[in-house]
């Protein structure tokens, strides 16, 4: 089912209480670091404009620290629990599978010292929460509506070089979660084929709903402002990486079309500074100074400067800054990070995988690049900055396409569509 359809139709009515849960990351963790990214981005999101809607939203995560309250008010009509489930430090995503059981009480014991009939729907965030989801929709009788996010088959068929693969268990999690959910709610079209060909998802259960962009934080700015604040200069080449610094995200080929750009024209190192700014996430962690290094081998550690991982205006702030941004992703489900910077009037170029066909606007708003390769990274960016001054404001045009606004509409329709096609599966049948 495709986002037009779900967002033009009826619905029978917007839920009272929603159920979301993200096991593994907290909407309160500042993104580009750890394990905390656009999925976070997309939760808070999404739940402030459910809120502004008169939707109570209340949010389950694991405890990560003990300073942390068991209910953190984000927003008026909008919780974070945070749930006991194993010890607070120590634990990677990987380790997670284990503390499902102690998550899932924790949160079945919240609904408990409730009258029934508390929360309208579940929304389970990635293959963790799923599990968790699935136990929960059979406890209340309510449906569960879930989003991978990513999924592991399409993630092992495009490994970074390094990156080791998804384990089986989170395969076989994903097959048992697409299996029970009431509704799959995938990023793009695209990802709505994976889930039935690798999956065998059934199509009428799956809806394409794309993310969206704050509009009102993400705008076009005055660029020497931007830049004075940062401190560079206003006649510089900015490329820029933003997100989490691992394998999958692929930040080393920014570097090494830079360093291709420099080998071609070295009268460019007056000019050019390359931004990171991110932290290191998941098997990025194992190495987290590998950039720093790679950046040293290539000779351009003079042109490479690390930010920590900022948010809101801050982040626009960077867009705003930045000649082009650079999304080299070995695979993304859809890329936040590019619709960001096109709202800021940033083009971008972006790898060819995933959802970032859909984010990005070949020729129009940036451009894309099918593989990996440095040099074909290089003539990419350097076009990129040739044509800026026509690609920015087609880079405007395309990110206005998006809003949270309206991906919540959809999320809210399809709350209600599942809603109404559970309880007519449970009623009895009339003889």
């Amino acid at each position: 089912m495709s986002f037009a359809s779900v967002a033009g139709a009826a619905s029978a009515s917007a839920p009272r209480r929603v159920c979301v849960l993200s096991v593994h990351t907290s909407p309160l963790e500042q993104p580009g670091t750890g394990d905390a990214g656009g999925m976070n981005v997309y939760i808070v999101q999404t739940a402030l404009r459910m809120a502004a809607r008169g939707v109570d939203v209340e949010i389950f995560t694991r405890a990560t620290s003990s300073g942390h309250d068991p209910v953190v008010e984000l927003a008026p009509r909008v919780l974070v629990r945070h749930v006991e489930a194993g010890p607070y430090e120590g634990l990677c995503k990987d380790d997670l599978p284990g503390q499902l059981c102690a998550f899932t009480a924790g949160v079945l014991r919240t609904e408990a010292q409730y009258p029934p009939g508390h929360y309208d729907v579940v929304h389970s965030h990635y293959w963790l929460s799923g599990q968790v989801g699935w136990l929960a929709r059979d406890r209340w009788g309510v449906p569960l509506v879930h989003t991978a996010h990513t999924l592991a088959r399409v993630k092992n068929a495009a490994l970074a070089d390094g990156d080791p693969p998804e384990p089986m268990v989170r395969v076989i999690g994903e097959d048992q979660v697409v299996a029970e959910a009431d509704r799959l709610v995938a990023n793009t079209e695209a990802e709505t084929h994976q889930l039935g060909e690798l999956y065998g998802a059934d199509p009428t259960r799956t809806v394409a709903i794309p993310p969206g962009v704050d509009l009102a934080q993400f705008t076009p700015g005055d660029r020497v402002l931007a830049r004075d604040a940062l401190g560079i200069a206003p006649d510089a080449q900015v490329l820029a990486f933003v997100g989490r610094i691992q394998p999958l995200k692929a930040p080393d080929v920014l570097l090494r079309a830079a360093a291709e750009l420099l080998a071609r024209d070295p009268a460019l190192r007056q000019r050019l500074v390359v931004l990171v700014a991110g932290g290191p996430s998941g098997s990025g962690l194992a190495e987290p100074a590998a950039l720093q290094l790679l950046a040293r081998s290539l000779g351009i550690d003079d042109v490479v400067r690390y930010l920590p991982p900022v948010s809101g205006a801050r982040l626009a702030g960077v867009f705003r800054a930045t000649d082009v941004v650079a999304v080299p992703s070995h695979n993304e489900s859809f890329g936040l990070v590019a619709l960001e910077a096109q709202a800021c009037g940033t083009p971008v170029v972006a790898a060819r995988v995933g959802g970032l066909p859909v984010a990005v606007a070949d020729g129009r708003s940036g451009l894309l690049v099918p593989g990996h390769e440095p040099a074909a990274w290089a003539d990419a960016l350097a076009e990129a900055v040739r044509r800026r001054a026509e690609l920015a404001p087609g880079a405007v045009a395309h990110a206005q396409r998006f809003s949270w606004e309206r991906t919540t509409d959809a999320l809210l329709t399809t709350y209600a569509d599942a809603a109404a096609e559970f309880a007519a599966r449970r009623m009895p049948v009339m003889t």
